[in-house]
């Protein structure tokens, strides 16, 4: 695999862009909005400059990864691409017109993912003609450092489909779990009561937002509490 397509350049399509340069792929982010993309690539190099200050990439890596991304503001370009991903925000018409799109112009090797973290996969891929090279590779937010991949398959997602986005998460340097096409697949699953439990704290005045998240980070373990990663992953994409 040599060059990854990625449809949305917010957060998340960002994220998964700069793991695929720093792996050495050849990106083409697409946004409708031209202001967008200069805002991503803006960020992806502020990202990769504190890579370097923080040792982590050296300069001349650092240089190669920004050179391997482009920008676009059309779908032609994914006809050359071996896998896209589609990291759009959560709204099935949306994303069901998107896999049209890339279904009728990428080459029937190409493997189409979505990074949807709760639709069904099935029902995006069925607005594609050939649904079998269809899945989900549902990253986590910062997708750039964030190691674990859910991949999801879709009711006909093929093996071969299976075995290349194992490969490409394996390339991008992340862990794979394989999810059945289940609302929230397992990670969010899990999270939803976590949160819901957390606002009803909050709700009764048994504790401050700022007093849940300092117990479930001291006591947990965990790096964020349940108010700090509503906020980071949005509080609309937690509602979709």
């Amino acid at each position: 695999m040599n060059m990854l397509g990625i449809v949305g350049a917010g957060t998340m399509g960002r994220g998964i862009a700069q793991s695929g340069a720093v792996s050495g792929l050849e990106i083409l982010l697409y946004d409708l909005s031209d202001e967008i993309l200069r805002q991503s690539v803006a960020l992806i190099s502020a990202d990769l400059r504190k890579a370097v200050e923080a040792g982590k990439l050296s300069p001349a890596d650092s240089g190669t990864a920004a050179s391997l991304i482009r920008t676009t503001s059309s779908f032609d370009g994914f006809a050359r691409c071996d896998a896209v991903i589609e990291a759009a925000a959560e709204d099935l018409g949306a994303k069901r017109e998107i896999f049209r799109k890339l279904d009728a112009l990428c080459p029937a090797e190409t493997i189409l993912a979505s990074n949807t973290s709760s639709l069904s996969v099935t029902a995006i891929a069925s607005a594609a003609a050939n649904p079998a090279r269809v899945l989900g590779l549902h990253f986590f937010n910062p997708a750039h450092v964030m190691k674990l991949v859910e991949v999801v398959r879709g009711d006909r997602t093929s093996e071969p489909t299976v075995r290349a986005a194992l490969q490409l998460v394996e390339r991008l340097g992340k862990h794979a779990v394989i999810a059945k096409d289940t609302p929230g697949f397992i990670v969010n699953r899990l999270a939803r009561p976590f949160y819901g439990e957390a606002l009803r704290l909050l709700a009764e005045g048994v504790a401050s937002f700022d007093e849940i998240d300092r117990i479930v980070r001291l006591e947990g373990g965990f790096r964020m509490g349940p108010f700090e990663l509503m906020d980071l992953i949005g509080i609309d994409v937690n509602f979709a």
